[in-house]
């Protein structure tokens, strides 16, 4: 009787490893796949980061276009003003000539 309790037991000790086993390989495998889960969404960051990179270099130049598209309008228009003002200054010397009525701004 000893025999068959000891054969029992072992019995019982393989099948509780034989189940012990089975539930280590599914959540290795659950593991796994929440690894490869994760590869996949750390690839499509990646991507939307090197996305989102260009797209700020491509905003940086065409900011740096629109930058100096503007100073060349602001020195435009600062020549405009001085070509004004010469035009405004010699109207008025000539109405100083011919009488008191000055142009002011």
């Amino acid at each position: 009787m000893a025999m068959n309790t000891s054969i029992d037991n072992k019995k019982k000790e393989e099948e509780e490893l034989r189940k012990r086993n089975e539930e280590l390989e599914r959540e290795l495998k659950k593991s796994q796949e929440r690894e490869e889960q994760m590869k996949v969404e750390l690839r499509n960051t990646w991507q939307r980061l090197q996305l989102a990179e260009e797209a700020e270099e491509r905003l940086c130049s065409q900011l740096g276009e629109l930058e100096a598209e503007a100073v060349d309008q602001a020195r435009d228009y600062h020549a405009r003003i001085i070509s004004l003002m010469s035009q405004l200054s010699q109207a008025n010397k000539l109405l100083g000539l011919s009488g008191d009525h000055t142009i002011t701004l």
